[in-house]
């Protein structure tokens, strides 16, 4: 029995090991130099390809002695889920030619990876007299990353705070090589930016130069950005999966060229945007932020009209700008006056020059008394990227004239003295009059003293005493369940937007942002999980620990996806409505085993 145990000691402690030397692998990081051939002759072409597995920054290439760079560095990025799990590569390519015959050494390339610097080896490279037939001539890859090119052209690279920045990816192809499809791979985050992106709805090929050749290019995805700080800011690189035909040096059987098909990641590549702060001379102190080009006016539905009516005061802006990122200015109103909360009322679009259109709160607002009420002038002040100064805007002086009503206490028709405005909660009745000569009659004592009604009214409130106290408890027990009521509001918003995705079959951008929200909202309200928690992983683990099969969680994880990727990749009705039916019947499979 003790030889047992102690084999099973050794087996459990060997099992641990390799468990943390496999977990230890998992999370090593790997950086790495390959070449295409260790010795080439004088008229071949050597391929370098640095590769690591996480995403690192500053890359600094190594002086390719004794080489020419033909091409490069070109970049590209491979990411994928397999149950559950991320791969990463990215890959910084170079096509070299020898300049001279013997042997070079290619030194280090270095790359910072989550705040550590890695280097690769150092490796030799023989050159050789020029042979016959170089066999390595221009690969599949080769011709690709020649002739596709993927840019972010930004409108503006020096903005101010708040000022509108356009971001066009433009695929460039060459003529000598044809795209027949493509995949949106990493999207950008645009951290620190209001974002707001711009449906491509059809790629229309333009010509156009790029590096001094031909080409045509497609703009694939715009994006109007808001930086909400200043400073130095990143924008993330989109990469891209193309499916491309590139020709051969082949022939058929008529003469023609045969192509062959390759898939190439193209990345636009980080752009920076250097964001300057609002200048501080000449700010109004009223500046609430606005920036770009607007129109400013306070308007008034009536001027006259009788105590217990009611009238609108419109506090409106309009024009070019971030106009969903400020705070309309306030009207300052007579204490006699009885102000309503205002309704916000906002007609804003959002184009490939920024956002457009008007916002404004509408105040309805009753007069008690009779007499003549001032709405004074106000001022909206914003800053005009384009003239590089602070605009004051003033609204005209509204004067509202009640004709007919009760007299107020200081018996004078004209109120001189203004306020603070005064927001009251409608009730449905805004006016209640009290009847001063009632019409009673005298109830007999025999008729009410002693009837069903009497009694009832008497031992009423006893009765009423436990059903209140009942009644409070109940409350205090659903006002103290915090993650009941997360949940009960978790739940309401998954059927809201299941039905909102459901009501816009056919629309891809809305339907897929719907069918996103409601499949977070409908785990937060099942695993009582935040949203700020959400992550593949994050959800593989979790789904697995309560019990849920693996069919199940990689439905969910593909349904996720699939949200993320369609809404910036061609997709059809006919899918939109395969997506929506697999939601409710992953959400089925989740409800019976959770």
């Amino acid at each position: 029995m003790y030889r047992v145990a102690g084999k099973f000691l050794t087996f459990f402690c060997f099992s641990l090991l390799l468990g943390g030397v496999a977990h230890a692998q998992e999370d090593e990081v790997s950086f790495e130099m390959k070449l295409s051939k260790q010795k080439l002759g004088i008229n071949e072409r050597l391929r370098v390809e640095f590769t690591m597995n996480k995403d690192g920054d500053n890359f600094n290439p190594p002086p390719f002695q004794g080489f020419k760079v033909v091409m490069g560095p070109s970049q590209s990025i491979s990411s994928s889920w397999i149950n559950g799990k991320r791969t990463f590569s990215k890959t910084y390519s170079y096509i070299l030619v020898p300049t001279a015959r013997g042997k070079f050494t290619i030194k280090q390339a270095t790359i910072e990876i989550s705040g550590n610097v890695y280097k690769t080896l150092p490796k030799t490279v023989e050159v050789t007299a020029a042979v016959d037939k170089p066999s390595d001539q221009k690969t599949v890859e080769d011709v690709a990353d020649e002739n596709l090119h993927l840019v972010a052209e930004v409108s503006k690279t020096n903005p101010y705070l708040n000022e509108a920045v356009t971001v066009a990816y433009k695929l460039y192809v060459s003529p000598n090589v044809s795209v027949t499809n493509y995949r949106f791979l990493d999207n950008p985050k645009y951290n620190n930016f209001w974002s707001q992106d711009i449906p491509v709805t059809k790629h229309v090929a333009q010509n156009a130069t790029y590096q001094g050749k031909p080409y045509r290019y497609v703009v694939l995805k715009k994006v109007v950005l808001y930086p909400q700080k200043f400073g130095s800011l990143e924008i993330e690189p989109l990469a891209l999966e193309i499916f491309v035909d590139v020709p051969t040096n082949r022939r058929d059987f008529f003469g023609g060229r045969i192509y062959t098909q390759a898939t190439k990641t193209v990345s636009a590549g980080k752009r920076t945007l250097r964001v300057k702060p609002l200048p501080e001379a000449g700010r109004p102190l009223d500046f609430g932020g606005a920036v770009g080009d607007f129109e400013f006016s306070v308007t008034a539905s009536k001027r006259q009209l009788n105590a217990s009516e009611s009238l609108q005061a419109r506090v409106e802006v309009a024009g070019k700008g971030n106009l969903k990122l400020f705070q309309l200015p306030e009207p300052e109103l007579p204490s006699a006056l009885e102000v309503y909360e205002p309704e916000f009322d906002e007609k804003v679009r959002t184009l490939s020059s920024g956002m457009e259109g008007k916002v404004a709160n509408n105040y309805t607002i009753v007069p008690a008394f009779r007499g003549k009420y001032p709405i004074p002038s106000i001022s909206f002040s914003y800053f005009n990227p384009k003239t590089k100064k602070y605009v004051t805007l003033n609204s005209e002086e509204i004067n509202i004239e009640v004709l007919e009503g009760p007299v107020g206490s200081s018996a004078d028709n004209t109120v001189a003295a203004l306020g603070n405005k005064q927001f009251v909660v409608p009730t449905g009745k805004q006016f209640h009059f009290i009847k001063i000569r009632p019409n009673l009659t005298k109830i007999g004592a025999s008729y009410f003293f002693g009837s069903n009604t009497f009694y009832l009214l008497l031992f009423a409130p006893l009765l009423l005493i436990p059903i209140a106290v009942f009644s409070f408890k109940k409350r205090e027990a659903i006002a103290s369940d915090v993650v009941g009521n997360k949940i009960k509001r978790a739940n309401k918003l998954a059927k809201k937007y299941l039905s909102r995705a459901k009501k816009v079959l056919g629309n891809k951008e809305a339907f897929y942002v719907a069918l996103e929200k409601g499949l977070h909202n409908y785990l937060k309200a099942k695993l009582k999980i935040e949203t700020s928690e959400f992550s593949k992983e994050k959800i593989t683990s979790i789904l697995t620990e309560k019990g849920v099969d693996s069919e199940a969680v990689e439905g969910f994880i593909s349904l996720l996806t699939s949200c993320e990727m369609a809404r910036y990749s061609p997709f059809s009705d006919v899918e939109m409505q395969n997506d929506y039916e697999k939601a409710s019947d992953v959400i089925s499979k989740l409800d019976k085993q959770l």
